[in-house]
């Protein structure tokens, strides 16, 4: 397996990602991995990696830039607020990422996805609502509100979101919400709901019960099989 940093621009601000991929003459699908409000930690760069094993190139991306990884819930706090409160600098980082993997020399710039963890798929959904470039996106325990200011319009993307029942950051309302913004914007999606199941579940590291991010490996495992499946459709 070739792993590799890729570093590369969001106009001033250099952004630190990880590639993973397996070397080969022809050019692969490649999937982005966004990263939780923690940053680009050794959680998403793993993903990248197992996503090489499965045959694509795996880029874990960095929204927040020169690398930084918050490890207080005050330093990660301060490090997301800046994106969610302004998704239009979100949007410029998430494309910037799409941008620096398509042009890859082991990309197959045609065939891009994009998955990402609790932050993290909102940055993927909001790549797929802006991208009509982008073939799939996985969102894994993810926030799904859409920013206020971006009217609906057709998402070209597949979406298939996983999300747990009992999510405290992420209420069945909201969900709802999301599935009413889906059918508006006429998108390929899907929701697997898991009961008895919280934020973070695919992290063995979650354990918080006051936040409501618990790991849950029965729903991890059930929703890494859907991944696979989903990214050996659209592509």
């Amino acid at each position: 397996m070739q792993t590799e940093a890729l570093t590369y621009q969001d106009h001033d601000t250099a952004l630190h990602g990880h590639i993973a991929y397996q070397s080969s003459e022809t050019k692969k699908p490649a999937v982005i991995v966004f990263h939780d409000w923690s940053g680009c930690n050794p959680f998403a760069i793993n993903k990248a990696k197992e996503l090489a094993e499965l045959g694509y190139v795996g880029f874990a991306a960095d929204i927040y830039g020169e690398g930084q990884v918050g490890t207080t819930l005050e330093e990660k706090q301060a490090l997301i607020t800046p994106f969610t409160t302004d998704r239009a600098k979100l949007s410029k980082r998430v494309h910037a990422a799409f941008d620096a993997i398509k042009n890859h020399p082991a990309v197959d710039g045609n065939k891009i996805a994009a998955i990402g963890f609790c932050f993290g798929g909102l940055c993927a959904l909001d790549l797929a609502r802006t991208s009509k470039e982008l073939k799939g996106v996985v969102s894994f325990h993810g926030l799904l509100n859409r920013p206020e200011d971006l009217p609906i319009s057709p998402i070209s993307a597949d979406i298939l979101v996983l999300h747990g029942f009992e999510d405290p950051m992420v209420p069945p309302e909201q969900v709802l919400a999301f599935c009413e913004e889906m059918q508006q914007s006429d998108a390929s999606w899907q929701i697997d709901m898991y009961g008895k199941t919280q934020h973070a579940f695919t992290n063995p590291e979650a354990h918080d019960t006051n936040l409501g991010t618990i790991y849950e490996p029965k729903a991890c495992t059930r929703a890494m099989q859907s991944m696979t499946h989903f990214l050996e459709e659209i592509f």
